[in-house]
């Protein structure tokens, strides 16, 4: 199905499907797009593109992916879609997906149903093609948000492409994508973002870190992520994610009343929730979980 490819953004996410595209059909030709020409020359040279392109040769590909902070990608396309072909099939992989549809339906014009909205659930706290591995789609899901616009073709195309780098595909809306991943994904790195920079303003932060161990370590982890990525999903979906840090500060301040209160009980049975919760989630169990009701 495709012989050419184009990569927009030859970072972490860009990188990696070319390497893992690669690695299954190594006879595709992929070109890669980006603003830094040393982020492509370093994919070349992990084997993951043939060659850097313009926005002109990338019109003629049979799938373009942007894998870019998601506040560029309307730009990107418009800058695209002059030369866009008819049968070209056009994918993303950002995090928000109800700003982007919008973003491809506006700079795209009649070209719009070509434009499949994807978000591949996978990366890691490094970025850039350096940190690029072929195997970082292997089992993962990607969550593709179907246009009644998109034709059975471009939708099989983005599919097709998702699966040859090692994924499963799951489909949702782009509201409730937005919502859920406002929950579990955009919220666990605004916290982790702004743990370490609190702590890391207060007069005895060398202190403070030279002592941090493993909790700490996995705690923010995340927090080692593109600011310019977590910066843009954080504005695109900010509705869902004000509401999400409200219902958390709610939690955090019972918390610290039944800490004040001294109340021993309360703060062993949320914790004694959230562990078991944590544990057959893990399991993939979770649907045999009862969460009680609040706090």
């Amino acid at each position: 199905m495709l012989k050419q490819v184009v990569i927009v953004g030859a970072g972490l996410i860009g990188t990696s499907f070319a390497l893992a595209l690669k690695r299954q059909h190594p006879s595709i030709i992929i070109r890669a797009i980006d603003s830094s020409e040393e982020s492509v020359a370093q994919a070349a040279s992990r084997g993951a593109i043939d060659s850097g392109c313009t926005y002109e040769q990338a019109g003629a590909a049979d799938l373009v992916l942007f894998a870019i902070p998601v506040r560029q990608i309307g730009a990107a396309l418009a800058a695209l879609v002059r030369h866009l072909a008819a049968h070209t099939v056009v994918i993303d992989a950002g995090s928000t997906k109800q700003d982007v549809i919008a973003a491809a339906r506006l700079n795209l014009g009649h070209r719009f149903a070509q434009f499949v909205a994807c978000h591949p659930i996978a990366g890691r706290e490094r970025h850039g093609p350096l940190a690029a591995d072929a195997t970082l789609f292997d089992g993962k899901n990607v969550v593709l948000c179907r246009s009644p616009d998109n034709s059975s073709t471009a939708v099989e195309t983005a599919r097709f492409a998702w699966q040859a780098v090692g994924a499963n595909i799951i489909e949702m809306t782009a509201t409730t994508h937005d919502a859920v991943f406002a929950s579990v994904s955009h919220l666990p790195h605004m916290l982790a973002f702004a743990l370490v920079d609190e702590l890391a303003a207060r007069p005895n932060a060398k202190l403070l870190f030279e002592h941090a161990a493993s909790g700490f370590r996995d705690f923010t982890r995340i927090a080692s992520s593109s600011p310019e990525m977590w910066r843009d999903v954080a504005l695109n979906n900010r509705e869902a994610l004000l509401t999400e840090l409200d219902a958390y500060l709610l939690r955090v301040a019972a918390l610290r009343n039944m800490l004040q209160a001294g109340d021993g009980e309360a703060i062993h049975d949320l914790m004694q929730r959230a562990q078991s919760a944590r544990e057959h989630w893990l399991s993939g169990q979770f649907d045999q979980f009862n969460q009680e009701d609040g706090l």
